[in-house]
């Protein structure tokens, strides 16, 4: 069963004993079938007006119906493929996506009866107009609740893509990579909806006083991770002072921060947006100059607000960082560049279904016109911190092995003696630089691979141009 299948089914008049559906359910219902036929993502989709009007527990509810879809896709289409009278049927996309919801509440939301999930799946597929199709729809949910749960073998890469629910082609090459028992791990995060971690300025009293419960979290002493809690009304998150950044994103920035030389003056931030990483920068070297580069209108307006309260040293930018002018002279560049973000798909499941291995190409040559840039503009003697959240070496260490043979003049440097600097200037937790250390490559750039540090996956390399 493929999202291009459809079953030719007679459409029912209209019913005027239609029930009621969950509103939860019906959100998620109406966003999988956008995504489905390619109208939107669910980022953009999770965060509309519709969604934002549900409760607090439907809105909870319609995200995990979601995300869950998302992250199971592969396995559920699958498990519901065995149970049809004609497996090879062509289903509409309604009673696919009805079919899907149902599957996932009776497999892995043990908190849902399996009743409640079948009936308001037949009822979604009635209301989308096929009542004589919503005959099968119950039929195959109640079949799968019946039968004993399938188990999936993991010994081989294929096996293993889909137990966990991951495109073949990426598990693969991951164990190449990385061999089986890491790319077990890395599969194994990309099916858990990671914790939600914050970028403290001061204290952790504004959440306290809000009722959220949080702990340190894995690596950063100004880093914490919500145990329980509502931090999105929180007056701190809406202003700044409180920051939703992963781990691994505020450790690419301390990294970054740490390279500016005392008395250095200017810093380019070369794909800035949101600003999270812009704006610890700022915060780690208050005496110098930050210019933000965003390419993209849309999120340069996110970047705007973001970095609003220090406006006065921070230059916003509506530019693509691979047309950098000549004039540019710069101590430090952040490369933070676009990728295919298959470090975060425990975060952004919707990626393993739009990604394809012909896209690596594509990502690569951007890749390598941005580092180039950051390069031709860096003074000498200046870095240049270049990462992405990809697994994939085209993106990384071979990004940087091409722009490194093509520019003479610049040499990458071990991020080992950086890490050492945050240890000293307590800035990791006690003990992690030992971890961080052992996931440098032999080339000296850090490898978060996803789960390792309860981070997404990132890929982190430090380049001098020489004087």
């Amino acid at each position: 069963m493929t999202p291009s299948q459809k079953l030719n089914v007679k459409k029912a008049r209209p019913n005027n004993s239609l029930r009621e559906i969950s509103p939860a359910r019906k959100a998620a219902f109406h966003i999988l079938l956008e995504m489905e036929r390619g109208h939107s993502h669910s980022d953009d989709l999770l965060r509309s007006h519709a969604v934002d009007a549900l409760s607090t527990p439907d809105r909870h509810l319609a995200t995990a119906l979601v995300l869950g879809v998302v992250r199971w896709q592969i396995r559920l289409d699958r498990e519901l493929q065995g149970l049809l009278k004609r497996p090879d049927a062509k289903l509409d996309a309604q009673i696919l996506i009805a079919l899907r919801l149902g599957a996932l509440q009776i497999l892995h939301m043990d908190r849902i009866p399996a009743r409640a999930a079948i009936d308001e799946s037949v009822e979604l597929a009635k209301q989308a107009g096929h009542r004589f199709a919503s005959g099968m729809v119950n039929a195959v949910l109640r079949k799968l609740a019946r039968v004993p749960r399938a188990e999936f073998p993991q010994g081989s890469g294929q096996e293993l893509a889909l137990a966990e629910a991951h495109p073949a082609w990426m598990v693969e090459r991951w164990a190449a990579l990385f061999g089986m028992d890491r790319t077990r791990a890395i599969c194994r995060n990309g099916q858990t909806q990671p914790a939600l971690a914050l970028r403290i300025a001061d204290s952790d009293a504004e959440l306290s006083e809000a009722g959220v419960v949080v702990e340190h979290g894995k690596l950063l002493m100004a880093a914490r991770v919500v145990v329980s809690g509502d931090v999105t009304a929180i007056d701190g998150v809406r202003r700044g002072r409180i920051r939703i950044q992963d781990e691994g994103s505020q450790l690419v920035a301390e990294l970054a921060a740490v390279q500016l030389e005392r008395g250095a003056q200017k810093i380019l931030d070369a794909c800035a947006a949101p600003g999270g990483k812009t704006l610890i920068l700022a915060e780690r070297n208050p005496q110098a100059r930050i210019v933000a580069l965003e390419s993209s209108a849309a999120r340069f307006r996110q970047l705007e607000d973001r970095v609003r309260p220090l406006r006065d040293r921070i230059a916003c930018r509506l530019a693509d960082a691979r047309a950098l002018g000549d004039d540019e002279s710069t101590d430090l560049v952040l490369a933070d560049v676009p990728c295919s973000g298959t470090g975060t798909l425990g975060r952004n499941p919707e990626i393993r279904h739009r990604l394809r291995l012909e896209d690596l190409s594509r990502h690569a040559e951007r890749q390598r016109a941005i580092l180039a840039a950051a390069l031709h503009v860096c003074r000498p003697g200046g870095r240049v911190v270049y990462s992405t959240c990809s697994l994939e070496p085209e993106e990384n260490e071979q990004v940087v092995a091409a722009v490194l043979d093509q520019l003479r003049g610049s040499r990458q440097i071990s991020l080992g003696a950086s890490i050492d600097l945050l240890e000293g200037q307590s800035v990791l937790l006690p003990g992690i630089a030992s971890g961080l250390h052992a996931s440098l490559t032999a080339q000296g750039a850090l490898r978060l691979l996803p789960g390792s540090f309860a981070t997404d996956g990132f890929f982190i390399a430090l380049i001098e141009k020489e004087a």
